[in-house]
């Protein structure tokens, strides 16, 4: 079955693209959200923390 998929990717013009499409994406949500993490007020940090516990 891998055989068949990869023979037939490899006809299609232009495909070696979108696994650096799905690289570029997956890379930049995770600096997005590192950055948002480290930047994340502390306030905010243990108030949505403690929204569980609250009930």
């Amino acid at each position: 079955m891998l055989k068949f998929v990869k023979n037939y990717m490899v006809t299609i013009a232009g495909v070696e693209i979108y696994p650096l499409i799905s690289l570029i994406i997956f890379f930049t949500f995770f600096v997005v959200l590192f950055w948002w993490v480290f930047t994340a007020k502390k306030e905010y940090i243990k108030t949505v923390s403690n929204l569980p516990l609250e009930n």
